[in-house]
């Protein structure tokens, strides 16, 4: 894989596509993980204005300050990068107070709850991106956004452009380290930070991102389960449980046709 020639492609094109929009550059969500930092780093090497928000809901402190060490050492090496921490906890937990205080309750609510906060996110990126002219750049990767759904729909989903979409989990971690993010960000475990207890990706999904990308190229060339056994048939049923759960995200949304005649 050709990292520098790739970090120089989307580098480029963040620069084009922000210019032809008339924007002043890009507003990016930091968690702490690898995604959001390459991003950030990489929308930092246009020279456009990159404003980066640390976004914390009852998040863990380890989570917080991967975030907070990063946007500090990218803000120090560039001058276009300003940073910004933004509480959520008290407004989730206000609308957390009011919705569960209802007579109505449900098992996936717990779920639900931990969407609420990405989708609380995406609306404060929008916020920050419309007072100061900046677009929301999604750190979602191909696995995660073509493979298996593994995004909030109208939350971390909710984004104007995708710069690492067309990358897998593992050739993110390439382009970081080629981009010399932080070593405690690259050894972090990845976690979408939504819930209160400690939830990695692969407890959530039950594999992990080499796995999916495999099974993810073998759906692709149109195997089925029975050429596989044991851990690989495992993978590749996770994959597809997922795959087709995940259509209605990425699916343009249904319109009702009306037919001609009944407007007459």
């Amino acid at each position: 894989m050709q990292t520098q020639a790739i970090i120089q492609h989307i580098v480029t094109w963040l620069h084009n596509y922000a210019t032809q929009a008339r924007v002043k550059g890009f507003v990016v969500g930091v968690s702490g993980g690898i995604d959001s930092a390459v991003v950030s780093t990489l929308c930092a090497q246009t020279g456009l204005d990159v404003l980066l928000l640390n976004m914390p809901i009852r998040q863990k402190a380890d989570q917080f300050d991967r975030a907070a060490a990063h946007i500090a050492a990218l803000s120090a090496q560039f001058p276009n990068v300003r940073g910004e921490t933004v509480d959520l906890t008290p407004t989730f937990e206000q609308f957390e107070r009011t919705v569960l205080s209802g007579s109505l309750k449900h098992a996936n609510q717990d779920l639900a709850m931990a969407n609420t906060r990405s989708r609380l996110r995406m609306t404060t990126l929008y916020y920050y991106g419309q007072i100061n002219g900046l677009l929301v750049a999604g750190t979602g990767n191909k696995v995660e956004d073509f493979g298996v759904g593994f995004f909030t729909k109208y939350g971390d989903g909710g984004v104007d452009i995708s710069p690492i979409a067309d990358l897998l989990k593992t050739q993110v971690y390439e382009i970081a380290k080629e981009l010399a993010i932080l070593p405690s960000i690259q050894a972090a475990a990845p976690t979408d930070g939504l819930w209160d207890g400690e939830r990695t990706d692969e407890q959530q999904m039950g594999a992990t991102y080499p796995e999916l990308e495999w099974a993810m190229a073998q759906h692709s060339a149109g195997a089925s389960r029975e050429q596989f056994s044991g851990r690989e048939q495992e993978v590749f049923d996770i994959f597809v449980k997922l795959n087709r759960a995940m259509q209605h995200k990425i699916q343009p949304i249904p319109i009702c046709t009306i037919p001609k005649e009944l407007f007459s």
